[in-house]
């Protein structure tokens, strides 16, 4: 028997949980989820190798129509990109509320020539169950998708249907990455994207998204990390926010990262953080690229 590897995208707009998706299917944590809209930044591939089957999936930020600053831009354009040369598009929404984002991303899809899923999410919320039939109705005169699955990727409902649909679009070839790697992200972009993580998890609405983290020193001898991750802010008032009265912020942020570094990486990890003001890094195209931001 051959085996079988392929692309999927998984899109949507900012906030509808295609990063939970993703962790859900793989049955680890590697994209970063908190409740604020715009949490992922980047593609990251999410790699699941099983019973022959190799399906590479490509998490991607969410598309929105605000593109003032120069992240803005990047984060649409890693989306966008993405669904170029995959095999199959998962096109994620929240339940039965389509937006204009919605619309905007169906838009961009209609213009590349890999078949779409479409996944209403989030179902478990619904306080209408009976109103779920004719939404999906009329979601199915919006485009011609392949199918529409309505899932929870929160508690897992229905994505094993989902993840049988999308192996039958996976066509016959070679792996293209060995059987036990799950991603194509460095340990230090991990690492940075769990101490962003926590900071957009601990500070909620306090903090615009004018927040990065660079790593800045990982060694790694087998039993033991050592970290050190800059903060990177653009005003002295949003750093004093990420550090809190008598440093007691930054200290939870850091414990929680660490706790996740040790399950991620199996070892001891020591985490060193700091918190550094950058004025207008996240409109500047060359301190973007200097940062990681860059078209890959």
């Amino acid at each position: 028997m051959s085996n079988r590897t392929g692309f999927v995208a998984i899109v949507g707009r900012p906030n509808v949980g295609k990063s939970t998706l993703m962790n859900r299917i793989l049955g680890q944590k590697l994209s970063i989820t908190s409740r604020k809209p715009q949490t992922t930044r980047h593609q990251i591939l999410g790699i699941k190798t099983e019973d022959d089957v190799q399906v590479i999936y490509v998490d991607t930020p969410g598309m929105h129509l605000k593109q003032e600053k120069a992240i803005n831009r990047y984060m649409n354009k890693a989306a966008t990109t993405a669904v170029k040369d995959v095999d199959l598009v998962v096109m994620v929404i929240d339940r039965t509320r389509w937006t204009d984002e919605d619309e905007m991303v169906l838009e961009a899809l209609k213009n590349q020539r890999a078949p779409v899923v479409l996944v209403v999410n989030k179902v478990d919320f619904l306080k209408d169950k009976d109103s779920l039939l004719p939404y999906l109705q009329e979601l199915s005169a919006r485009y011609p998708f392949e199918q529409i699955v309505p899932i929870s990727a929160k508690h897992g409902h229905n994505v094993e249907r989902l993840e049988n649909l999308i192996n039958s679009f996976i066509p016959e070839g070679q792996y293209f990455y060995p059987e036990d790697q799950i991603t194509d992200r460095s340990s230090r972009f991990l690492a940075a994207e769990l101490v962003r993580e926590k900071i957009m998890r601990q500070l909620g609405d306090e903090l615009p998204y004018a927040m990065t983290v660079e790593i800045e020193e990982f060694t790694h001898s087998g039993t033991l990390a050592e970290i050190s991750a800059l903060i990177l802010v653009e005003r002295p008032s949003q750093k004093r926010i990420v550090i809190g009265e008598g440093g007691s912020r930054i200290k939870q942020i850091g414990q929680d990262a660490r706790k996740d570094m040790e399950a991620m990486f199996d070892c001891k990890v020591m985490l060193n953080l700091w918190v550094k003001v950058k004025s207008n890094w996240s409109d500047d195209e060359r301190a973007l690229r200097s940062l990681g931001y860059d078209d890959r």
